[in-house]
């Protein structure tokens, strides 16, 4: 995590957006060149709405991600409980559909 926040760090872009050069920005806030650059790869064109935004799609991204790998471990479970029931050979009959 982060020591600044968003708004901090946008503020920091503008200011470097304004004229201010990067060394004096790093100096003045105490940060290394390389995490400028870094945010202004990644804020470069946004504002504050849509770094909002951005957070709420990455945290709907990590919690469908959760969710298809849970249900990715139970699909595999419950092909592997129904090949023991019925054996091996009717289980792939049945799941010959998947791709």
């Amino acid at each position: 995590m982060t020591r600044y926040s968003e708004p901090q760090i946008l503020a920091i872009l503008r200011q470097a957006e304004g004229g201010v050069p990067v060394s004096e920005l790093c100096r003045e806030h105490g940060m290394c060149t390389a995490s400028f650059y870094k945010w202004r790869a990644k804020h470069g064109e946004m504002d504050a709405s849509m770094i909002a935004q951005t957070k709420v799609l990455e945290h709907e991204n990590r919690r469908l991600k959760k969710m298809f790998a849970e249900l990715s471990m139970q699909n595999e479970l419950l092909k592997e409980a129904l090949e023991k029931n019925i054996g091996p050979s009717t289980a792939r009959q049945w799941f010959a559909c998947e791709p």
